[in-house]
């Protein structure tokens, strides 16, 4: 408790010294352009986060680019973004300044250096949002992170006349219960900002899912200003398989699969895919349990799994990995992880005989991004299922199948891997190609692009 209340006085204390600043020396402000043109409709798009870890945020600055008008796009620079995005010349990234590395350091006692943090970002966010990018007509936030995320972009909204929208993918306090507990104070009193900033914020809401929007209508939320639901839907560069031989030119390219690509052509072993960004929401030990399982199996197909991705449990899961196969528990199956570019990782999809989600929703009401990038791909998937929102991506047996438990992923991966289990497999890939029909471009033209005055 004492620690939150260091963190919400730090916070509290930056923006008074932000307002301060801000009042003083009063950021220029968005002048309406009269009669409207898409050429002249402008829009910063902010994520505190890694923009090449982004995709959806990256894909609204995209739409906006593509009909026409100026996207700002504003986080952190870190790993490689979309292609797209570095040579569109309408559209430019401002890169928010990491925090010094003496606050990353464990010399320092977290309750010093997470509220100084905080205050770098409150600094980092005014200085870009209202100092060094041009006034736009509407700031796109992704949410979470909520603090000072939503606070900082209603107080930049106001001061620039701009049309603040929250484009809600989870909510802050739910992952943070994850690791705190639901009944910690620092919980209940994020829930609070999160709320109060939702219904003070925004000219409009976005949502990932239906579940999500009835959720933000009611209490504690009580959002009255329009909510859209925007489906996630997978971008131009994630396309199905075109033909057998593009499929081994790939595996055999990739150092990943390159010692593997004869026995996968010929169906001899199997390729799974996962992606993942190795924190707490996603239990990997549900997919570890599952393999070992498998692997007794006498009649077991031999199985490659790639993971891809980053993040801080990473280490962990690796070190697992490899005493599961010093111990022989994992015959027959080679755990592989890796960081691919955005068009290996498309390609890699293509090519996969099947995708593994292990998302857990911290909210009930979200979905994840990776499995809309596989199905764009024409690749099934066994995920997750415990959440509200799952079927409104996953259909069961139509396009993948659901599982709970490390024993259910067993018994999928049995039936589908199986030689009996190919019919089953086929009809999950043709459902899976199906699903990739709906696109991108077209659901952004449909729910946002008219909002936003790009689309006619």
């Amino acid at each position: 408790m004492a620690y939150l209340g260091i963190v919400l006085g730090f916070t509290a204390v930056g923006l008074l010294l932000g307002l301060a600043v801000v009042l003083t020396m009063l950021p220029s402000r968005y002048v309406k352009h009269s009669p409207a043109s898409k050429e002249s409709v402008s829009v910063q798009v902010l994520v505190l986060g890694d923009i090449g870890r982004s995709p959806r945020m990256q894909y609204h600055a995209l739409s906006v680019a593509r009909h026409g008008g100026r996207a700002d796009i504003i986080g952190y620079h870190e790993s490689a973004p979309h292609p797209d995005l570095l040579t569109n010349p309408r559209i430019k990234i401002y890169p928010l300044a990491p925090p010094p590395s003496v606050l990353k350091s464990r010399s320092i006692p977290f309750i010093i250096s997470g509220p100084l943090k905080v205050l770098w970002q409150i600094w980092t966010l005014i200085r870009v949002l209202g100092y060094q990018t041009p006034p736009a007509r509407w700031l796109l936030v992704q949410n979470p992170p909520s603090i000072p995320t939503l606070a900082i972009a209603l107080l930049i909204s106001v001061l620039r006349n701009t049309h603040l929208i929250i484009d809600w993918h989870n909510y802050g306090w739910s992952i943070l219960a994850g690791t705190k507990g639901r009944d910690h104070p620092f919980v209940e009193i994020s829930k609070a900002y999160e709320c109060a900033l939702g219904q003070a914020a925004p000219t409009a809401s976005i949502t990932v899912t239906h579940a999500m929007k009835r959720q933000l209508e009611r209490e504690p939320y009580n959002i009255k200003s329009p909510i859209l639901v925007l489906h996630d839907r997978p971008a131009s560069i994630f396309q199905p398989l075109k033909s057998l031989p593009d499929r081994r030119d790939f595996l055999e390219k990739l150092p990943e699969t390159r010692d593997f690509a004869s026995n996968i052509i010929a169906g001899q072993t199997k390729l799974i895919v996962s992606s993942t960004s190795w924190t707490p929401d996603e239990d990997f030990s549900l997919l570890l349990q599952a393999l070992v399982t498998y692997a007794k199996e006498e009649t077991a197909c031999p199985v490659i799994v790639i993971i891809t991705g980053k993040g801080p449990q990473k280490a962990i899961y690796e070190e697992r990995i490899r005493d599961l196969q010093k111990r022989g528990e994992l015959p027959n199956i080679r755990i592989l992880t890796a960081w691919l570019t955005m068009e290996d990782y498309a390609t890699l999809l293509s090519c996969a005989d099947l995708g593994i989600c292990l998302h857990m929703s911290s909210s009930g009401v979200d979905l994840p991004m990776k499995v809309v990038d596989m199905f764009g791909s024409g690749l099934p998937v066994a995920a997750y299922s415990g959440y509200e929102s799952f079927d409104e991506l996953v259909k069961e047996g139509v396009n993948g199948c659901g599982f709970e438990t490390a024993d259910e992923l067993a018994i999928v991966l049995k039936r589908l891997l199986s030689e009996d289990g190919s019919g089953e497999l086929k009809n999950l890939r043709e459902g899976a190609r199906k699903e990739s029909d709906l696109r991108w471009d077209e659901e952004w033209d449909r729910i946002l692009g008219r909002v936003l005055g790009v689309v006619d």
